[in-house]
């Protein structure tokens, strides 16, 4: 059983790893963090968790308060794996650090905010003990069906390389938003990017990642590097009174008055990539607006263009904010019905109740995919959780995904650099 610690936890994302009790994790957790409203937050939504009626957890937070939790923690050690998700700026110093301690990591995204920061994230990633990051996604089950299908060929067929896009990604996420149903408060430092990122490496690093795991199955090496086209960046203005709901400060901190012009923030959270991985061109947009809509929530696009189909993984409004999964025929594709027929057939075994109904005269085929393979983003943390600590409990050496995530945070060095 493990001994877990929290490394000032500056984001929500840090509880939510705590979401489900662990059989893996001993009740008593150790938080390093200094006072204030981040750490706060942290723990109201950990007590939250033991206080819900259904399936409540225990945890029992040990609170070490400190102006420089790194160095206290590394002098305590109380336990031997670390879960980190906070302030991006000094991030990858501190997961080295960590790891160089002999501590395994389990550590938030993005690591990267300066070039810079790529040293310390290839020597975390070297080798044992583990670093890894929080990618949720890949515990998604309506991503996982869409992954199967780009990996066959005869649903999908080959990936065109004709120097358009083969693969489209459209992500908006919300400053404003609710977390296990409360508002969130965000600190103000979530909004100099110089602690947070720029968007050039905040939101890319899912997508990314994404594109990396959609193309395992089509072979090419796991480190192979994706090369950099083209990037660019903008802002969102953030009025001063949106500002102050969200974080609860009464105005601008003075560090942002480099970016405050006519009462706004010009927020640099936005980017569009261009770059090549496995052979494609992929393009990965995303964007962060002030609040959603009423009833509305993040909204998620992703295209993949083979010559035979496209599969679709869309949430939106659309969708009535549900994922969906979608494969569409090229005009004249051959045999893809039968392809996925026979696809669907080999993945009962460990995709049971997975299958696909006709879209009338749309055309194409929408997946169904079973309500216990659709937690929803925060029920993902604790599966994150369990891989990493499983992993540990093995003994078990990551190396592709290591391999995998320093060549995407080349790629995000690379973009930042030319921001």
């Amino acid at each position: 059983m493990h001994t877990l610690c929290f490394l000032d936890p500056g984001h929500f994302h840090a509880a939510l790893t705590l979401r489900e009790a662990s059989p893996r994790v001993a009740d008593e957790i150790y938080v390093y963090a200094p006072e204030g409203p981040e750490l706060r937050a942290f723990l109201e939504l950990v007590d939250r968790f033991n206080r819900r009626p259904e399936r409540p957890t225990r945890w029992r937070p040990v609170v070490r308060l400190g102006d420089d939790p790194l160095v206290r923690l590394l002098a305590d050690r109380p336990g031997d794996a670390v879960a980190l998700a906070g302030r991006n700026g000094g991030k990858a110093h501190a997961i080295r650090r960590l790891h160089d301690a002999g501590l395994h990591v389990l550590a938030d995204k993005p690591w990267l905010v300066e070039p810079g920061d790529l040293g310390d994230i290839r020597a975390a990633l070297s080798g044992w003990p583990l670093a890894m990051e929080i990618m949720t996604g890949r515990h998604d089950g309506a991503a996982e069906v869409a992954r199967r299908l780009v990996g066959d060929p005869g649903v999908l067929g080959a990936l065109p390389d004709d120097g358009a896009p083969s693969i489209e990604q459209t992500s908006v996420h919300y400053l404003d938003k609710r977390v296990d149903g409360a508002p969130l408060r965000r600190p103000a430092w979530f909004f100099d990017v110089r602690v947070q990122g720029e968007g050039v490496v905040d939101i890319p690093t899912h997508l990314v990642d994404q594109v990396q795991w959609l193309l395992e199955d089509r072979g090419g090496p796991p480190g192979e590097t994706p090369q950099l086209v083209a990037a660019r960046g903008w802002s969102t203005r953030v009025p001063v009174d949106a500002f102050s709901r969200i974080t609860g400060e009464p105005a601008f901190p003075p560090a942002l008055a480099p970016w405050v012009e006519n009462g706004a923030l010009a927020y640099r959270c936005n980017a569009e990539l261009a770059y090549r991985l496995a052979g494609v061109t992929v393009r990965a947009n995303t964007r962060w607006d002030l609040a959603p809509p009423p009833g509305g929530s993040d909204t998620h696009a992703l295209i993949v263009r083979g010559d035979r189909a496209e599969v679709r993984l869309e949430q939106g409004p659309h969708t009535g904010h549900r994922r969906r999964v979608q494969v569409v025929p090229r005009p004249g594709g051959p045999g893809v019905e039968g392809a996925l027929r026979d696809a669907l057939a080999r993945w009962q075994a460990d995709l049971p109740g997975v299958g696909a109904a006709p879209m009338g005269e749309v055309g194409g085929y929408e997946m169904s995919v079973p309500a216990a393979r659709q937690g929803g983003h925060e029920s993902h943390f604790p599966l994150v959780l369990e891989d990493f600590l499983a992993a540990i409990d093995e003994g078990h050496w990551l190396a592709a995904r290591a391999e995998r995530t320093a060549a995407k945070y080349a790629l995000l060095a690379a973009a930042a650099a030319g921001r």
